[in-house]
């Protein structure tokens, strides 16, 4: 079983600063770790901008993976939202980046393009560190697998066939990622 519904995957962030590249890691573990169906488009797409307005045309459902800071949870914990309410806050749940998918969703609506969305953060412990930091904190890269987790139930609920990379087993209801004993940080 696959849908039809062309979906493409935002992994929004920094790799170079630390738990901003929480949307990169996710990108990474997605890439390597599963086979996605080929109505899925899965992007690294580093800071969120405008060019990102052509794929919300070619799209029928979009999700955003990122940081999300000042929720007062504990770092690692995952959030799962519409875009619009990402959007409307300026602290809490708040994008680390300054577009944001709603924005994105706003300007290809002025164009006449439109598409159904969601947001999927992790709240940070450190988004900006000192000096150049490749690699998350321990909580972020603990709770990683919860990340992955959210996305792959996501598209297996909304019809996409996903298979493990390594076993091709179709991934269900249920699945839980498993990092690798040698997974980068």
């Amino acid at each position: 079983m696959s849908s039809s519904e062309r979906v493409c995957i935002f992994c929004v962030g920094n790799r170079l600063m630390m738990d901003d590249g929480v949307g990169p890691a996710v990108f990474d573990e997605l890439i390597s770790s599963y086979i996605l169906p080929p109505e899925v488009e899965l992007l690294d797409v580093g800071c969120m901008s405008l060019s990102m307005v052509d794929k919300v045309r070619c799209a029928d459902y979009l999700v955003t993976v990122d940081a999300v800071d000042g929720t007062e949870e504990a770092p690692g914990t995952v959030f799962s939202f519409e875009p619009e309410d990402m959007a409307r806050h300026s602290g809490a749940m708040a994008s680390l980046h300054d577009l944001k998918l709603v924005d994105v969703f706003d300007a290809a609506g002025l164009l006449g393009y439109e598409a159904e969305g969601r947001c999927f953060g992790m709240q940070v412990m450190n988004r900006s560190p000192e000096v150049v930091t490749i690699g998350l904190s321990q909580p972020v890269f603990d709770a990683l697998p919860h990340l992955v987790d959210a996305v792959l139930a996501d598209l297996v609920l909304r019809g996409h066939e996903v298979r493990c990379a390594f076993s091709q087993e179709p991934i269900e209801p249920g699945w839980h990622h498993v990092m690798a004993e040698d997974d980068a940080r």
